[in-house]
């Protein structure tokens, strides 16, 4: 129920994701008025401001793979296809498997940990970019202070800033986030459950394109030998 969300948000929000974002998703979760719950009478259909669309298209001029930007704003564009989607929805078929889960306090675990996993890509994506983009305009970026500004005041504003404000402090020239020693163990710790969430939902049907690039993403990071040869 969104009740039961909004609590498992608020706990969320105790702990490592901590965010502005996490915050106001729990709130409107849990929002009634006297009809009931108010995000069940909402459109599924989302536009876009801009500046996703804006940072996907500097990330293809750059040649940096924000993929995590790119997804989000294709599932908006995706979102705002309504009436295609509910006529899709009357004649395309899905899996047979039901979405189950044995114990759902741990599966909730589970998102839990893949939406970090997935959340750290994402910044570790952002900086990419940044870097990419000092080097072309001859910018001298303090990627710490910045990591700092925003946490300062701004949507994306969390605890996690500081952790990137320390990782740069730390070392200055860090080439990606995820290579600081702190994010490293912070995704050895969580890519079990993060596979199992994006397995699970490829399983079940369930559209999740931004934890599903991010793990992409962080398997190609990974591997010394890409197939891009053939």
């Amino acid at each position: 129920t969104p009740l039961e969300m909004a609590n498992e948000f608020q706990k969320w929000n105790t702990e490592e994701l901590d965010s502005f974002l996490i915050e106001i998703t729990r709130d409107i979760l849990k929002y009634k008025d006297d009809k009931g719950f108010l995000l069940e009478r909402i459109r599924d259909s989302a536009g876009q401001k801009g500046t996703g669309k804006w940072t996907a298209i500097a990330a293809l001029q750059y040649g940096v793979p924000v993929t995590l930007i790119g997804e989000a704003v294709f599932a908006r564009c995706l979102s705002a296809l309504k009436s295609e989607r509910v006529n899709a929805s009357s004649v395309l078929k899905g899996p047979a498997t039901k979405p189950s889960v044995e114990d759902l306090s741990k599966f909730l675990g589970h998102i839990k940990h893949a939406l970090y996993c997935a959340k750290i890509v994402s910044y570790a994506q952002g900086f990419m970019l940044m870097r990419e983009a000092a080097k072309d305009n001859n910018w001298n970026l303090n990627y710490g202070g910045i990591a700092l500004m925003w946490r300062g005041g701004c949507i994306i504003r969390s605890v996690f800033l500081g952790n990137i404000t320390h990782a740069y402090t730390r070392n200055p020239q860090l080439s990606n986030l995820l290579l600081d020693g702190f994010f490293k163990k912070a995704i050895e710790t969580g890519q079990e459950s993060w596979r199992k969430v994006v397995a699970n939902a490829v399983v079940w049907g369930i559209p999740v394109p931004a934890l599903s690039a991010a793990l992409s993403f962080y398997d190609g990071y990974r591997t010394a030998a890409l197939p891009a040869n053939l």
